[in-house]
């Protein structure tokens, strides 16, 4: 079983930054893929990014040089960068881990951004 604890989450002025983490423990395989998906009220779950063992990212076009996803490979931990954040952002966020066993949701963590 897999755990994801997520943090980091709050409320900001548009313009302004937050970084979210998600450390995962439990059976974790040696090569897993971690993502960060993002779910607004009335709209389906999307990804926002991810980022795979050997450090290769994807983003979705809506934060392209805006967000950053990194890991720590020790710590087990994935990490979101949200830098010039828009109302549009605004969602409750999920980290995901994808591994060749179970793969697993964090409980999500909630970003508001308002002036």
């Amino acid at each position: 079983q897999v755990q994801l604890v997520e943090s980091g989450g709050g409320l900001v002025q548009p313009g302004g930054s937050l970084r979210l983490s998600c450390a995962a423990s439990g059976s974790i395989s040696t090569i897993y893929t971690m993502a960060w998906y993002r779910q607004a009220p009335g709209k389906q779950r999307e990804l926002v990014a991810q980022i795979t063992s050997g450090g290769s990212t994807n983003y979705a076009r809506s934060v392209q040089g805006r967000f950053t996803i990194s890991r720590d490979n020790i710590k087990s931990t994935v990490y979101l960068q949200m830098d010039s954040l828009k109302p549009e952002d605004t969602a409750v966020y999920y980290c995901y881990l994808i591994q060749s066993g179970p793969n697993a949701w964090g409980q999500g963590t909630q970003v508001t951004v308002s002036s």
